[in-house]
């Protein structure tokens, strides 16, 4: 376990190839209690290979990497249990409802929760009221990324994981996620969320990094009242994505 100011994801120097192919080149990347963190890059950049590292599916070759103090190479269950990770496209149970597949999913985490709980989360994440007992076969792919995030929210843990968390939420429910995942920082959560929302990152994140051939090649703090420079970093955004999709 960490001490009290040791980060919650400590990545140092770490590289991480697929056969011949070399996704991440020496990155690193620490992330404190109560903070989040935006990583930011093109197709192909290694954001995916990098959450993939933290949740134990991928070994590197040489490198340091711990999730709460632990090598998720070496006990990927005892970081899993730590860890709270919500996908691009979320695996939800055609023929369960909202709620009892949020039932069923916690469950599978051995944590219990009462419906109320339960529906107050799916409340926050913006699913109405008259689609929390219906089955998930109808539902959008936001409906079915709300049910997700309050599954996620839910888990009380030192650290979220997040993968392109607001693809399919319309403008409010971005920003109703938003707030909740301030509240989630505010509870202690070390949060890192890989996204090409720049706008949203800017609004929420401590700090944003942005990954360029599998390292991070320039990374700022929140600062002011203004935070970010948003219009600088659009411009390093572009350049980036256009060098790793080339």
């Amino acid at each position: 376990m960490p001490t009290d100011d040791a980060p919650r994801i400590l990545i140092d120097e770490l590289v991480l190839s697929y056969g011949a192919r070399r996704i991440l080149d020496g990155l690193s990347l620490r992330i404190p209690a109560g903070s989040i963190t935006a990583l930011l890059g093109g197709n192909g950049a290694g954001k995916s290979t990098t959450l993939a590292a933290l949740l134990g599916f991928a070994r590197a070759q040489s490198g340091m990497i711990a999730v709460d103090g632990i090598d998720p190479a070496a006990a990927p269950d005892a970081v899993r249990r730590r860890v709270a990770y919500l996908p691009e496209n979320v695996a939800l149970y055609e023929h369960l409802t909202a709620v009892e597949n949020a039932d069923y999913l916690l469950a599978l985490s051995d944590e219990r929760h009462g419906r109320e709980a339960i529906t107050s989360a799916l409340a926050a994440a913006g699913l109405q009221r008259d689609a929390w007992d219906q089955r998930l076969g109808g539902f959008s792919k936001g409906m079915r990324q709300k049910v997700a995030i309050a599954v996620a929210l839910l888990r009380e843990v030192p650290v979220l994981l997040l993968d392109e968390p607001t693809s399919g939420l319309d403008p409010r429910a971005t920003a109703d996620f938003n707030a909740l995942l301030v509240a989630v920082r505010d509870r202690g959560t070390a949060v890192l969320m890989v996204t090409h929302d720049l706008l949203s990152a800017a609004d929420i994140a401590d700090r944003i990094g942005f990954l360029e051939g599998g390292r991070i090649v320039h990374d700022v703090a929140a600062a002011g009242p203004a935070r970010f420079d948003v219009r600088a970093l659009h411009a390093r955004f572009a350049v980036a994505a256009k060098r790793d999709a080339a």
